[in-house]
């Protein structure tokens, strides 16, 4: 007897959390639907000791259908969208069956992406122009916005920020933390707001 898409959902996001990653989840009052986790960059990688908030969500229907996914705090990847956060993993996508699971996302699917991106595919031109053109410049820039967006500092500050309310709590206070602070307020510790996946609608 096949175990029903709410039980699956709930024991995918269990295990998830038995795998030591931080998870915030967003309930929906039919399980587990929405959440966030903490993502670290992988070692040996420009993206090494950078953070990231990563929001799930999660159809009714999961693990027949694949879930969203898109970064939070702003990530410079060829193939991650900077201003949504929406990731582009079409082999994921077409891939995706119901044997997979949640931890094998952060385990192995976003690791790889940041390992080995396809600057030929990309939702961001300028990081995958930049990598084609000039690779150490490129390593630079991932460096350059893991300080200024992905280190501990920075997610301190911006979700500090978010639970306050102030935006005008962030010492850097141009748009682009703005919209960073607004994206990061779907993973505060507020239950109300469940309405969190209109901006990440990348499908695995």
């Amino acid at each position: 007897m096949s175990m029903s898409p709410t039980k699956r959902r709930d024991m995918d996001v269990m295990k998830l959390m038995m795998s030591n990653y931080d998870v915030k989840v967003i309930e929906d009052g039919k399980g587990v639907a929405d959440f966030c986790v903490k993502f670290h960059g992988p070692e040996e990688t420009a993206y090494e000791g950078g953070i990231w908030n990563v929001h799930v969500g999660l159809p009714m229907d999961y693990p027949y259908r694949s879930p969203s996914v898109g970064f939070l705090n702003r990530m410079y990847h060829p193939n991650v969208d900077e201003v949504s956060g929406s990731v582009c993993l079409d082999v994921i996508n077409q891939t995706w069956s119901p044997m997979y699971e949640l931890v094998n996302i952060f385990d192995s699917f976003l690791p790889q992406l940041l390992r080995y991106p396809n600057p030929t595919d990309p939702l961001n031109g300028e990081a995958a122009a930049l990598l084609l053109r000039d690779p150490g410049s490129y390593n630079k820039k991932v460096k350059e916005y893991v300080s200024k967006h992905a280190s501990e500092e920075a997610l301190q500050r911006q979700e500090a920020a978010s639970s306050n309310g102030n935006g005008n709590a962030v010492e850097n206070k141009d748009n682009d933390d703005d919209d960073e602070l607004s994206s990061l307020s779907s993973c505060s510790d507020s239950e109300d707001e469940n309405d969190q996946s209109g901006n990440f609608d990348m499908e695995l």
